[in-house]
């Protein structure tokens, strides 16, 4: 079990589920789970990822998980920091099973591609599904959902950039003590969010964004794609693109990264 003050010691692990997430909004609907509750499923039949998509794994392979928390602190203009926070634990989770087996140096970079999804190179490792609650003018409940992809080692057509830890680097890795890291990593970078240190959470963000300072292409909600300079992302989430006309703010479902 993770050496943790709250996230995981209530642990809830299913062979299958429609949704982790969909079970911790269940839970929360009926009584007040204690705050870092996991929900983990071997399967998910309606698994779900960002803009609508779904989440696709072989059951077993992977990690599939929700956590439940109460950022009652966090102003619900702000709830991007949350996001911030659940990449770089996500990111960090990635980094220490990697360097347990000395691969770090072997492989291509470890990215978190906006919003919020993590990469090896270019190839989607990881997802992240944040689903919140909000009351007045600040977060009542958070569910974490969280996808990573570990020994699965096929994955289909319509995932051409998908990949995992086994296939990035040959290796199979325990998927509990890859959830034991992620406990640890999350609420480290959770507590961190609550003590006040947004700016040093969006700093190492920034630090490990994909195309940074590079111009990417990007397609609009309507399909039209388009080429600009990632200069950053704004604490409420919106990327920040430099283009022919200056620098543009663009929202999560406005636009997203090809």
């Amino acid at each position: 079990m993770a050496n943790t003050l709250f996230i995981g010691k209530v642990y809830l692990q299913f062979d299958e589920l429609p949704s982790t997430n969909d079970y911790a909004l269940e839970l929360l609907a009926k009584s007040k789970p204690p705050e870092g509750t996991a929900i983990r499923a071997a399967s998910q039949s309606a698994g779900r990822g960002q803009f609508g998509s779904q989440w696709e794994s072989q059951a077993g392979k992977n990690l599939l998980i929700s956590i439940i928390l109460y950022p009652g602190w966090l102003v619900a203009s702000e709830q991007f920091r949350l996001s911030e926070a659940t990449a770089l634990a996500v990111w960090e989770t990635i980094m220490d099973a990697l360097d347990s087996a000395n691969l770090t140096k072997r492989l291509p970079k470890i990215r978190i591609k906006w919003p919020n999804d993590l990469c090896i190179g270019n190839r989607k490792v990881g997802g992240i599904l944040i689903q919140n609650s909000i009351k007045g003018e600040r977060l009542e409940s958070s569910v974490v959902g969280i996808g990573l992809n570990i020994n699965q080692l096929e994955f289909p057509e319509s995932l051409p950039n998908a990949t995992s830890l086994a296939l990035a680097s040959g290796l199979n890795f325990d998927p509990d003590a890859v959830a034991d890291r992620l406990f640890s990593c999350l609420e480290r970078r959770y507590l961190q969010l609550k003590q006040g240190h947004s700016e040093a959470i969006r700093t190492d963000y920034h630090a490990h964004l994909l195309g940074l300072g590079a111009v990417r292409t990007f397609a609009r909600a309507d399909g039209t794609r388009f080429q600009g300079i990632i200069q950053g992302v704004a604490s409420d989430g919106h990327l920040l693109l430099e283009g022919p006309n200056g620098i543009e703010q663009y929202a999560v479902k406005s636009v997203r990264m090809l």
